[in-house]
């Protein structure tokens, strides 16, 4: 089985290009010159995954990233676990109470 290869370089682009954010207006929201944010985008700089994160809040791409990191059946069984917890904490207070 062969290793899946993902171009960072494109993803970043990506999700700042589908949120409607330019080069300019990403660099002032990260605190960084918008330079970085095109050596990012061509490969010529590797991105930190602070940076990365708060790239991907700041264009809405959090679960796409997520799935991107995990894989969509992590992702799957991690929203699952999320649904049935406030089922599990609402159980037990009811058994405390």
């Amino acid at each position: 089985m062969g290793a899946i290869s993902l171009d960072f370089t494109k993803v970043l682009k990506k999700f700042r290009e589908d949120a409607k954010i330019s080069q300019e207006e990403m660099a002032e929201e990260l605190n960084i010159t918008q330079s970085h944010v095109s050596k990012y985008e061509c490969g010529r700089k590797v991105i930190d995954l602070e940076t990365f994160l708060r790239w991907c809040r700041i264009t809405n791409c959090e679960v796409e990233a997520a799935a991107i990191l995990f894989g969509p059946e992590l992702c799957a069984q991690a929203i699952h676990l999320l649904q049935t917890i406030p089922m599990f904490i609402g159980g037990m207070f009811r058994w405390i109470l």
